[in-house]
């Protein structure tokens, strides 16, 4: 089946809606026949967004709070309907050395990268096991959630943990006997166009200009990266196709994952690149 074909018609929900590959997701969904609710906590972008697609509905809500995506849930499922695709993309980035991280900007990242997601899962997964209905679940790892780099480790740690929190709900899905109609999926984007690095933490103490380098160098990075509706359509097909590891670069990720394999089954040591071969960003 194609995406359009499994998609149209359905209700999707997608966090971190307002920008970057959120948007982007949100766009081609209500291409395809979705009705699109973008949640996001920047209520102007997704107002904006809101009056460009179709049918599309927009909500402020804080992934932060578990009640607030609780009420969310709750109002989707019974003002538009169930859902069929929920999508758990909100995200955040972290520059500088992790010992002169803030313990605020930490815990700020923690909170949203891995919570929201978890907060998603717990509030939206009842609801479609309820409505016997197939339904999809993506969560956003990165390619940084099969890479390791310095001077970002709060968001490299962030994504492993999505894709660890991903794979064991596959299986737990699996083990309860709802893999026929549940069907979760990890989203491993590559280098996608969006303002995450302008919007990111930085340091406010000890090595401030090592920190800056680093934005700077991915801004750099952002330049190249991929357009976010292009970006989408992959994923859609790769999801259609029954994939587990949705791909925005299919060789360039794919890359990345046989090379943090080779790492793992060789037990070599991180060591430092003389040139980045990858990007972790995602939004």
């Amino acid at each position: 089946m194609t995406a359009r074909e499994i998609f149209s018609g359905g209700v999707a929900v997608i966090t971190g809606a307002g920008n970057g590959i959120g948007a982007g997701l949100a766009r081609h969904a209500a291409g395809l026949g979705m009705t699109v609710v973008l949640v996001d906590i920047d209520g102007e972008a997704v107002a904006t967004l809101r009056d460009e697609l179709p049918g599309a509905i927009d909500v402020v809500c804080d992934v932060r709070d578990a009640d607030a995506v609780e009420r969310l849930a709750a109002q989707v499922y019974s003002e538009v309907g169930p859902v069929r695709l929920l999508v758990n993309n909100a995200g955040v980035e972290q520059f500088g050395y992790l010992w002169d991280t803030p313990v605020a900007n930490w815990d700020r990242l923690v909170s949203i990268n891995v919570s929201g997601v978890f907060y998603g899962i717990r509030a939206f997964l009842p609801h479609m096991l309820a409505a016997d209905t197939p339904s999809w679940v993506w969560n956003l790892s990165s390619i940084g959630g099969v890479a390791v780099v310095p001077l970002q480790a709060p968001y490299i740690m962030s994504k492993h943990a999505v894709l660890a929190l991903t794979e064991c709900l596959r299986l737990e899905v699996d083990s309860a006997g709802h893999a026929d109609r549940i069907h979760v999926q990890a989203v491993l984007p590559g280098a996608v166009k969006s303002n995450i690095f302008e919007t990111a933490g930085g340091v406010d103490g000890g090595d401030v200009a090592a920190a800056e380098a680093q934005r700077s160098a991915m801004l750099d990075i952002k330049a190249e990266a991929m357009d976010p509706i292009a970006a989408a359509e992959v994923v859609f097909e790769q999801a259609a196709a029954g994939e587990f590891y949705l791909l925005t670069q299919p060789e360039y990720v794919g890359n990345a994952m046989a090379e943090r394999a080779d790492v793992l089954r060789d037990r070599r040591p991180p060591a430092l690149r003389t040139k980045r071969r990858f990007d972790p960003a995602h939004q």
